[in-house]
């Protein structure tokens, strides 16, 4: 058996913790519900988990750590995975604002830059674009 069969691969391991930091996102506030369910499932195998691996992270996902990236455009696309789950519901509470800074921190964001980078995702995932935005990410090509 090999040391990489032994432990995994490192982007499998920044994937496995990725999805535990998805899933502790979608229990925060209680039960997963069915949209949030689907979520999940879409993830787990976007990110190629295992049924083996889904069962444990659903049972404990704290269980799984945040493996940091050194690309600025993956970190960014693992916060907007968060922001997915989290507003599955179309709702966020100050409870899921908190960890999601936590996730982005341990992510590589700088506690300035996360908070910016949040805002942003908040004015983005509850529809508060400005004209010049939404105007910005229509014309992007």
């Amino acid at each position: 058996m090999s040391f990489s069969d032994l432990f995994g691969s490192g982007e499998h391991l920044r994937n496995l913790g990725h999805f535990a930091s998805i899933v502790n996102m979608a229990t925060i506030d209680g039960e997963i519900n069915e949209h949030e369910q689907k979520v999940l499932e879409r993830f787990a195998r976007k990110l190629d988990i295992s049924e083996d691996e889904y069962t444990r992270v659903l049972e404990n996902p704290k269980a799984f750590p945040i493996h940091p990236t050194n690309s600025s455009e993956r970190r960014l696309e693992r916060l907007h995975d968060l922001f997915v789950i989290v507003f599955s519901d179309h709702d966020i509470d100050n409870e899921e604002k908190d960890l999601i800074k936590r996730y982005a921190i341990g992510l590589g964001f700088s506690s300035e830059s996360a908070e910016a980078v949040i805002n942003r995702s908040l004015q983005i995932f509850q529809g508060q674009l400005s004209f010049d935005d939404y105007k910005y990410l229509v014309n992007k090509k």
